[in-house]
C-alpha cells in the first residue's frame, strides 16, 4: 500500500507540473526600444522589466539626433563636395589606346585594388579619384615624360569600358554597419563580356541608397532628413525622405573611400519599418514550432522559406507563418516568446505573449511587435498538450511498475 501511495503522490505531482506555465522572462528596462514590447504582467505575473530607471523613451516627442554622431571636417554642399559621376575606381576597366603602339600597350585593364593601371613595364599609373579625362592627360604626360610617345594631341586615348562596385563605409543607424560595394556586378552582368569593347559605360548601382541597403538597410530609429556623405575632410547632409514616402528625391553617387553615417534618433519611426529604397524588402527570422501535433519543424511546415518575411511582418503574423495559430481550439491555450536584440545597446529582450489574447484582444497591436532582422520565434505547448503528455508520462511510470505490483502481491 505504501508503494502505491507513493506512486499516487509522484504521479499526481507529475500531472500538475504538466500543466503550469514556466516562468516568464525578466528583462533589463535599457534593452527595450520598441514599441509592441511592453510587459503584459496581467498575463504573467512573475516576469518584470528590471531597472525601470533605464527606459529608453520610444516617444515621438523625443526624436532628437543622439549627440556624438556628425562628422568632423567642413561642411559643405552636395555640389561643393565634388565629383563622384564617372570617377575611376578600383575594378574599374578602361580601354587604352596609344597611337602607333610599337610596343603593344594598347588594351583593357583593370584598375588595381591600390588605384593604380600597370601597362607593362611603364611604372603604375595612378587612376582612382580622376574622371577618364583627367587620367588621360596625367598618362599622356607620364608616357612622353618614358619617350615612349612622341608629345601629340591624340598620343593616348582612355575610354571607360566598365564602371564596377565601389568600397564604402555606412555606419550609424543601420543593421549592418561596416564596409560595403554598391554596384558590384556578377560575372553574367559585365559589360563587354558578350558584347564587344564598349565606351562610356555607367553604374546606376553607385549610390547613397545602394550602399545603404548593402549595409541591411536603415533602421527604425534612423533620421533619413539628415544623412552624412563624408568624402575626405569634407562631408555634405542630404534628405533622403523621399525615398522612404515613395516620392522620389536625392540619391547622389559615392565613390571609393567615401563613408555614409545615418544618425540615429530617440525614437522608433514605424514608417521606417517597410520595404523601401533605404530599407530591405525582406527579413530573415528563426523560428521553432515543436509541438505535440509537430514534434519537429518539418512537420510543423517551417522550411528556408518560411522564416523569410516581408520587412513590415509583426510578432503574431509570424505565429501564422509557423503554424502556432488556428487547429484545435483546445489547442489555443499556447504561448510564444519572441527573442530579439536592442541595435543600439546589444542588449537581448525577450517578450512573451499568450497567443489566443494576441488574436482576440483589440489591444493587441500595443503588445505585437514588429519582426527584426535575426529575431527568433518559438511557441510553447498548450495547457491542454502539456496535460496529455503529463498524461503519457504516467502511462510509461505505471507500466513499468504494475507487473512487480502484481508479482508481489501474487507472492503475498
Amino acid at each position: 500500500m505504501q508503494s502505491r501511495l507513493t506512486l499516487s503522490l509522484a504521479l499526481v505531482g507529475t500531472l500538475l507540473a504538466g500543466c503550469v506555465s514556466g516562468p516568464a522572462p525578466d528583462n533589463f528596462r535599457s534593452a527595450q526600444w520598441a514599441p509592441g514590447q511592453i510587459d503584459r504582467s496581467d498575463e504573467h505575473p512573475d516576469g518584470d522589466w528590471l531597472h525601470s530607471d533605464q527606459h529608453s523613451s520610444t516617444s515621438a516627442a523625443n526624436c532628437a539626433i543622439l549627440g556624438g554622431q556628425y562628422p568632423q571636417g567642413q561642411q559643405v554642399s552636395l555640389s561643393e563636395l565634388g565629383p563622384a559621376n564617372h570617377v575611376l575606381a578600383a575594378g574599374d576597366r578602361v580601354h587604352i589606346n596609344i597611337l602607333g603602339d610599337p610596343d603593344g600597350l594598347s588594351g583593357t585593364y583593370t584598375i588595381d585594388p591600390n588605384g593604380t593601371v600597370s601597362l607593362g613595364t611603364v611604372a603604375p599609373a595612378q587612376a582612382v579619384g580622376m574622371q577618364p579625362a583627367d587620367f588621360e592627360r596625367a598618362l599622356r604626360q607620364q608616357l612622353i615624360a618614358t619617350g615612349l610617345v612622341r608629345p601629340l594631341r591624340n598620343a593616348v586615348r582612355v575610354r571607360l569600358a566598365e564602371a564596377a562596385g565601389v568600397t564604402v563605409h555606412v555606419g550609424g543607424a543601420v543593421f549592418q554597419s561596416g564596409m560595403a560595394r554598391p554596384g558590384e556586378r556578377t560575372p553574367e552582368g559585365r559589360v563587354g563580356q558578350k558584347e564587344g569593347e564598349l565606351a562610356g559605360d555607367t553604374n546606376p548601382s553607385r549610390t547613397v541608397s545602394a550602399a545603404i541597403r548593402a549595409a541591411g538597410g536603415v533602421r527604425p530609429d534612423a533620421n533619413v532628413t539628415n544623412i552624412f556623405i563624408v568624402r575626405g575632410d569634407r562631408y555634405a547632409a542630404v534628405n533622403m525622405h523621399g525615398l522612404v514616402a515613395g516620392y522620389g528625391g536625392t540619391d547622389p553617387v559615392v565613390t571609393s573611400g567615401d563613408r555614409i553615417i545615418v544618425p540615429a534618433t530617440n525614437c522608433f519611426d514605424t514608417k521606417l519599418v517597410r520595404p523601401s529604397a533605404l530599407t530591405q524588402p525582406g527579413i530573415k527570422v528563426y523560428m521553432s514550432n515543436l509541438t505535440r501535433s509537430a514534434n519537429n519543424n518539418a512537420g510543423a511546415a517551417i522550411g528556408e522559406k518560411t522564416g523569410s518575411l516581408p520587412y513590415g511582418t509583426r510578432m503574431l503574423q509570424g505565429l501564422v507563418a509557423m503554424n502556432c495559430v488556428g487547429g484545435s481550439y483546445m489547442q489555443s491555450d499556447r504561448r510564444a516568446v519572441l527573442i530579439s536584440r536592442n541595435p543600439r545597446n546589444g542588449q537581448s529582450v525577450v517578450i512573451e505573449r499568450d497567443i489566443e489574447k494576441l488574436v482576440r484582444e483589440a489591444d493587441r497591436d500595443e503588445a505585437d511587435p514588429y519582426l527584426m532582422p535575426g529575431d527568433a520565434l518559438a511557441c510553447y505547448d498548450s495547457r491542454w498538450t502539456n496535460f496529455r503528455e503529463a498524461l503519457g508520462l504516467i502511462g510509461e511510470a505505471t507500466g513499468t511498475v504494475t507487473a512487480p505490483l502484481l508479482l508481489k502481491q501474487a507472492i503475498d
